[in-house]
C-alpha cells in the first residue's frame, strides 16, 4: 500500500486524541451557493467535541475587493487568538466533505507560522456517518495568544501572476472542474469571464481525494502525470477564490515538493479583469 501524506490524520487518530491539552481543531467548511449548505448553521448543529470555527468569508482581507485575500498579521492574529489558538498547538482542520476547504485553512495557519498543522481525512460528514463523538455545546475557549509570522514569499501576487503568464517560468495548476477551466460552464460569480490563464493545466480538485480522503502519495503522482505537471519543476496554484487551490498545494507538498506558490487571488482576480489574457478549451 502507498504511503499517505504527513499532512493528513485519520478520523481514528483525532478520536483517540480529543481533550488532549495542546490540540486545536477547526471546522473549516464554506461551501458555494450552488451546494445549499450553511457551515456556521451546520457548525451550530454539530461539531467534533473541541471544535472552533473559522469563517473563511470573515477571516479576509475586505479591503481587496476579492472574497478570500490572505489577512494581516494582526488580523489574523487576532482571530486566531479568539479561538484559543497558538502557533505552538497541533492544530487539525476539517470541512463537511473533507478535502476541499479545509487545506486552504491548513495553508493560511502555516503561511502565518503555524508548523504543526493537519487536514482530517474523510471530513465532517463521514465522521458523523461513522457514529464518532459530535456535540451541539458551545466550545469553551482559554485565552491564549498567536503570534502570526506571515510567510508572503508562498504566495503569488497579481503582477507575479503576470509574469509567470509571460515568461511561463513556473507551471500553473487550477484546481476547478473541467467545464469551468475549458470556458464550457459558467463561473458562479456574475461578470466573470470564463476559461484559464494560458498555459495552465487542470487538476480538478475532485481528482486528488476520494470518498473525502486525499489519494495517497503514488496516485497524487499519476494526477499530476495525467495533468501534464511535471514534479521536478515549480508550480504556482490556482482556483475561483484561492480556497481549493490550496488542496493542490497540499497534494504538492505531501509529495515532498518544494518550489510551489498559490495564486491567492486566483480567478476572481484574473477572470474579472478585461487586461489579462484568457484561454479557452482544453489544456494545450
Amino acid at each position: 500500500m502507498s504511503a499517505k501524506s504527513p499532512f493528513v490524520v485519520s478520523a481514528d487518530w483525532l478520536e483517540k486524541r480529543l481533550h488532549t491539552p495542546g490540540l486545536s481543531i477547526i471546522d473549516a467548511s464554506w461551501y458555494l451557493p450552488a451546494q445549499n449548505r450553511d457551515p456556521r448553521v451546520e457548525y451550530d448543529a454539530a461539531h467534533i467535541p473541541g471544535t472552533v470555527f473559522f469563517d473563511q468569508d470573515k477571516v479576509a482581507d475586505h479591503s481587496s475587493g476579492l472574497p478570500h485575500t490572505i489577512p494581516s498579521e494582526t488580523d489574523f492574529a487576532q482571530e486566531a487568538s479568539s479561538m484559543g489558538i497558538t502557533a505552538d498547538d497541533t492544530i487539525v482542520v476539517y470541512d463537511g466533505p473533507g478535502m476541499f476547504t479545509a487545506p486552504r485553512v491548513w495553508w493560511l495557519f502555516r503561511l502565518m507560522g503555524a508548523r504543526q498543522v493537519f487536514v482530517l481525512d474523510g471530513g465532517f460528514d463521514r465522521w458523523k456517518a461513522e457514529g464518532r463523538p459530535v456535540t451541539a455545546e458551545v466550545t469553551k475557549i482559554a485565552p491564549s495568544t498567536f503570534i502570526a509570522k506571515r510567510d508572503m514569499e508562498q504566495v503569488a501576487s497579481f503582477q507575479k501572476m503576470r509574469e509567470i503568464v509571460e515568461s511561463s517560468s513556473m507551471q500553473i495548476a487550477d484546481a476547478r472542474s473541467a467545464g469551468r477551466f475549458s470556458g464550457e460552464e459558467p463561473e458562479p460569480r456574475a461578470g466573470m469571464r470564463s476559461g484559464h490563464m494560458p498555459g495552465a493545466r487542470n487538476v480538478p480538485v475532485m481528482s486528488l481525494s476520494q470518498n473525502g480522503e486525499l489519494k495517497d502519495l503514488d496516485a497524487l503522482k499519476e494526477v499530476f502525470g495525467q495533468a501534464g505537471i511535471d514534479l521536478a519543476k515549480p508550480v504556482v496554484t490556482s482556483c475561483g477564490s484561492g480556497l481549493t487551490a490550496a488542496v493542490i498545494t497540499l497534494a504538492l507538498q505531501s509529495l515532498g515538493h518544494k518550489d510551489n506558490l498559490l495564486y491567492d487571488g486566483s480567478w476572481s482576480e484574473w477572470g474579472s479583469r478585461a487586461d489579462t489574457p484568457v484561454e479557452t478549451g482544453k489544456a494545450k
